[in-house]
């Protein structure tokens, strides 16, 4: 995999120079001139730059393996060697679609070399990730690695074509920040035209309720899905307490639940902060990853209910007794309250691949996230709140109340 990754990252300045470097040069002029549309040109010049990257990705890993076989006799497996090219063109087509998109985006060489960290680093950082499941041998792992770097390239093929228009190329001159003029497009969609908080409330908060509606929709999915991968995962990872009676296993349960009671009042504070963190976590790595990674980080602890519901099964307790016990009382606001974070997350992260007509790309971002700021201080934030006070004094007592029945 390093001997394929090399010739791409090296080959890399051709898919940076492809728009800014003709563009410097004077010389992408007369492309633009053509009755092309701005999607031909766009596509055209994405697999031009893919070509040569991944032929000499290609010719490299030919040559090692032929070296390989010379020296050590050693053949690679049809099946791992197709795993490796496999994995190799997915990721030389994230690398090249996200350094056209960068070099459509910028207005000189210099600084689309400079944004191509951003690309090169996630990905050697990857490959290493993929070297170590690799080295025990999980390929099952690397395929599904594969089908999620095919749907990042088929994002960041969708994120050029939305954004890519040919009269903004010529017009852009001048890399700046206005962070006076991003502030105050901000703050203008956060208020909207509402007067007072009611008026807030009624108005702007709805409105951003009904446009994250499918968002939400899909949120919901994804953490019902992580419901089910938890429940498969209890049958792979056995619970600890398998062997454990019944009768031990819920006097267990109990004590520890007594064990609440004399926890101070402004713990629930605590439980606030965890909870808020890992929203803004999601967040921001939902920002870099169009909305996919966010949302996978907020159904982690679906797919624990889902392991722990399919634990207790295992052990003789009901499921839904534990579901009702120590998950609903609270559930019931902190449920609520991650779905609509997973659909302002993925409707901040989907506003970059969805092209927003009268607005640019900054201020259709701007918008969403005013959007998500104002789910989050006028909802999740107070709906998290009494999640953390009943989960700490009002759960337990249940939970108690249920097991003891």
């Amino acid at each position: 995999m390093i001997v394929g990754f090399f010739p791409i990252s090296i080959s890399l300045v051709i898919a940076l120079e492809s728009f800014v470097g003709e563009k410097e040069r004077l010389t992408i002029e007369p492309l633009l001139c053509t009755p092309l549309s701005d999607s031909q040109i766009f596509i055209g010049k994405l697999w031009a730059s893919l070509f040569l990257p991944l032929s000499a990705s290609y010719l490299g890993i030919l040559v090692y393996l032929v070296g390989i076989w010379t020296l050590l006799g050693w053949r690679a497996p049809v099946a791992f060697l197709l795993l490796i090219f496999v994995l190799t063109t997915v990721q030389g087509m994230v690398m090249v679609s996200g350094a056209v998109v960068i070099s459509s985006q910028t207005t000189s060489v210099r600084a689309a070399n400079l944004l191509a960290s951003f690309v090169i680093i996630p990905m050697a950082l990857l490959i290493q990730g993929e070297s170590v499941i690799m080295f025990w041998a999980h390929y099952g792992a690397l395929w599904w690695i594969a089908l999620g770097l095919l749907v990042v390239a088929g994002l960041l093929m969708r994120v050029g074509l939305a954004q890519f228009r040919r009269e903004e190329l010529l017009g852009r001159e001048l890399d700046n920040i206005n962070l006076k003029r991003v502030l105050k497009t901000f703050w203008a969609n956060f208020k909207g035209q509402a007067g007072n908080i009611l008026d807030w409330y009624r108005k702007e908060l709805t409105h951003s309720l009904k446009v994250t509606l499918l968002p939400t929709a899909l949120s919901a999915l994804v953490l019902l899905m992580g419901v089910i991968i938890g429940v498969k995962e209890a049958n792979v990872f056995l619970f600890p307490l398998d062997s454990v009676p019944q009768s031990s296993t819920l006097s267990l349960i109990t004590s520890r639940l007594e064990l609440l009671k004399t926890i101070p009042i402004a713990s629930f504070s605590l439980v606030w902060f965890q909870n808020l963190r890992a929203i803004f976590l999601a967040t921001l790595a939902g920002i870099f990853t169009f909305g996919v990674l966010g949302v996978l980080i907020l159904a982690l602890p679906f797919a624990l209910i889902g392991y722990f519901m399919a634990s207790m099964a295992r052990i003789g307790i009901s499921p839904w007794i534990f579901l009702s016990a120590f998950i609903l009382p609270h559930g019931l606001f902190e449920l609520p309250a991650i779905l609509i974070s997973g659909g302002a997350i993925l409707r901040l992260g989907a506003t970059l691949v969805a092209p927003s007509s009268g607005r640019t790309v900054s201020e259709a971002w701007l918008r969403a996230l005013a959007d998500w700021a104002k789910l989050a201080l006028g909802l999740v934030l107070p709906l998290m709140l009494i999640a953390a006070g009943v989960e700490m004094f009002i759960t337990p007592r249940i939970a108690l109340w249920l097991l003891n029945r």
